[in-house]
């Protein structure tokens, strides 16, 4: 790990006395420091089919039962970008057939199953983070994969993505 660091403070160090800019810097990270793929055990996957999709954080899966993202937060109906994070994730995951996978937590307060969500090989979660469709929401003790989420969201900030560029906070669209 530290070796890593080193490595990366060594190219920031290079980039900058080399005058190499920001995003060039970043595609390099990404080509040779890849976010790592999420590893799923078996026993904590289960596989759905999407009936139909709430907004950009919670599903309706078969069985009637209501599915809600683990660790991301999308913008509330009426806030700020609420209406293209249900469109985004419309096109992600209605009437596909998901893998599930669940951390610590089995349900909210409110009664809905907490899960991570895939398509094919996307991670549904992941994605709505790095686009600027929702924010990072780590709540313990569900955190498995907080720090990927939270460099998702710095990314989206960085680019200026989905509701960080559209949307100076997540607020009513009355109030705007």
């Amino acid at each position: 790990m530290k070796k890593k660091a080193l490595v990366g403070a060594l190219i920031i160090l290079l980039a900058y006395i080399f005058g190499v800019n920001l995003s060039d810097l970043k595609s390099f990270q990404k080509t040779f420091f890849p976010t790592p793929t999420p590893t799923l055990s078996p026993n904590q996957i289960t596989k759905a089919e999407v009936l139909s999709v709430i907004d950009g954080d919670t599903i309706i899966i078969e069985g009637e039962q209501k599915v809600r993202y683990v660790g991301i937060d999308s913008p509330e109906v009426d806030e700020c970008f609420s209406e293209e994070a249900l469109a985004e994730n419309k096109k992600l995951v209605e009437g596909k057939t998901i893998r599930l996978e669940k951390d610590v937590s089995e349900k909210d307060k409110y009664g809905r199953l907490l899960r991570y969500v895939y398509v094919d090989d996307l991670f549904v979660n992941e994605y709505l983070i790095k686009r600027g469709f929702a924010k990072n929401m780590g709540i313990k003790p569900d955190l498995r994969y907080y720090q990927l989420f939270k460099n998702a969201q710095m990314e989206a900030k960085d680019f200026n993505r989905g509701l960080w560029s559209a949307c100076l906070t997540l607020t009513p669209k009355a109030n705007q």
